[in-house]
């Protein structure tokens, strides 16, 4: 997409985000970040992964998100809400942000930057064509803030 579709506010989320996937990088963690924002766009949580300090191969950065929101907020902050997320969502955080109602997703880095700066193993099936199955349906935009987000990935 092009960046001038997004807001000022979608910049400020995004850059959150990616803020949390430098320091899960710094705590020894894989590099992703996601940030919750009301359906108003005001920043409600900030997560970031976890699988390594916490053993946990589900503790990735939607997910954290997830529990850990709902957990200190309530379930309902995260209906029709927005995540942003530092690199495209796997089908796991995919799946789990649907079942929470999240109305829209934003990622920067794609899965071939990531599969680029990280390698390793990949679900690659795209998160925009996942979601495009959904019941209600959830919104997928992608591209924000990319290039800040795959720097991130490769430790710059």
């Amino acid at each position: 997409m092009d960046a001038s579709a997004f807001s000022a506010q979608d910049h400020a989320a995004m850059r959150l985000a990616i803020e949390a996937s430098r320091a899960a990088l710094a705590a020894g963690d894989n590099p992703f970040g996601a940030t919750l924002a009301s359906a108003e766009g005001a920043v409600l949580f900030t997560a970031r992964n976890n699988q390594n300090t916490t053993r946990d191969c589900t503790g990735h950065a939607e997910m954290v998100l997830v529990r850990e929101a709902s957990a200190a907020l309530g379930p309902d902050v995260l209906r029709g809400a927005t995540v942003f997320a530092s690199g495209e969502p796997c089908a796991m955080c995919a799946g789990a942000m649907f079942w929470a109602g999240i109305a829209r997703v934003v990622y920067a880095a794609s899965q071939d930057d990531i599969a680029q700066a990280l390698g390793g193993p990949q679900l690659a099936t795209p998160c925009a064509q996942l979601l495009a199955q959904a019941r209600p349906p959830v919104v997928v935009e992608h591209g924000l803030l990319r290039e800040e987000a795959a720097a991130a990935l490769r430790g710059a």
